[in-house]
């Protein structure tokens, strides 16, 4: 199996500085790709000096998570992409495990190694932790991280297990699947985007896993930090939109308004304790989502072309409320859930 790291920046000189020496080393035999997305701090300079054997692709402008990758996947020829975070240290073998995981089985489209805290190597990361899943109305969570409970490691999650998802800060994906299925979904610009392939990719009869023998340290908050109103935007109209484009018909009716009803519930809780940019975040995806779903209906047209019919049954959707469990049952760690 052929691979291709491939690092997407955007003014991440200082983290390309700090990080890429360790992928560069620890990436021997494979390429080594910076999509850069048209930094204007150095980022491009930086690569042509100091790294003259990593494959530089320039793209003319800030094109987002989504729209950089599908972008620069288009030049990038490998049998299996490992798209990757400026913000991650990687570890000596952290490709091998997985690769060969894939390779002995066709069925596995994407997975992820386990996601460690930088600042804190004994703790996990919220972005991607040992694995992810969503519940029954699409609200994400972690093995190892529930909303913002993250676990110590202590070896519980050094298993091969399938998931839900698979984090974008370290993705790894078959290229055939990425490009018959569309790729990234551009509109979401970033945040979710991978939990949506994922929920694809599964659609059309594939699997997601984690892989506890390979392990990364992911900074996290590179691009946007956890209590930006910017982000809380695109993670509440992100999650609707991929609601409506992979939930199955039957269950989208009634699980929609429902979904509505806990987001409402989100935007008095921003507004009474936290921020009242946020609460207004929420309200904005939701009157983004609500004038563009004839839009979204007509996307959803578009990727049931790639279904399995019937739908398989995904048994990694736990199927009751992580936000009920969470914040009334107050269960921190996801061994406290009942899948």
């Amino acid at each position: 199996m052929t691979v291709a790291v491939v690092i997407l920046n955007y003014n991440g000189k200082h983290f390309l500085s700090k990080f890429l020496p360790s992928v560069v080393s620890y990436s021997v035999g494979h390429k080594v790709i910076i999509a850069d997305n048209g930094s204007d701090d150095g980022s491009v300079e930086l690569i042509e000096s100091d790294f003259p054997d990593v494959i530089l692709i320039r793209i003319n402008e800030n094109k987002g998570y989504t729209g950089g990758y599908n972008e620069a996947l288009k030049q990038v020829h490998a049998d299996v992409y490992v798209l990757v975070n400026t913000d991650i240290e990687v570890t000596e073998g952290w490709i091998d495990p997985i690769v060969e995981l894939m390779s002995n089985d066709n069925s596995i489209a994407a997975c992820q190694p386990k996601l460690l805290s930088y600042n804190n190597k004994n703790i996990f990361e919220y972005a991607g932790a040992a694995g992810g899943y969503i519940d029954f109305l699409g609200f994400p969570f972690c093995r190892g991280r529930l909303f913002q409970a993250m676990e110590d490691d202590s070896g519980q999650y050094n298993d091969i297990k399938q998931v839900f998802w698979a984090s974008g800060a370290c993705f790894f994906i078959r290229s055939d699947v990425f490009h018959r299925l569309g790729g990234f979904d551009e509109d979401f610009f970033a945040h979710m985007e991978e939990i949506e392939l994922c929920w694809r990719i599964q659609n059309a009869g594939y699997k997601i896993f984690y892989n506890g023998k390979s392990t990364v340290y992911h900074v996290g908050g590179g691009t946007l930090s956890s209590s930006n109103p910017k982000k809380t935007y695109l993670n509440f109209r992100n999650a609707l939109s991929m609601f409506v484009k992979n939930e199955a018909q039957g269950k989208l009716w009634w699980k929609l308004p429902l979904r509505a009803v806990f987001d409402v519930m989100a935007f008095f809780k921003f507004l009474i304790k936290d921020s009242t940019a946020d609460a207004i975040a929420v309200l904005r995806a939701h009157i983004y989502f609500w004038f563009n779903l004839k839009a979204m209906i007509n996307k959803r047209k578009i990727v049931k072309l790639n279904w399995l019919n019937p739908l398989p049954e995904n048994n990694q959707i736990y199927q009751k409320s992580v936000v009920l469990n969470y914040f009334l049952k107050r269960k921190k760690k996801f061994s406290e859930l009942e899948f």
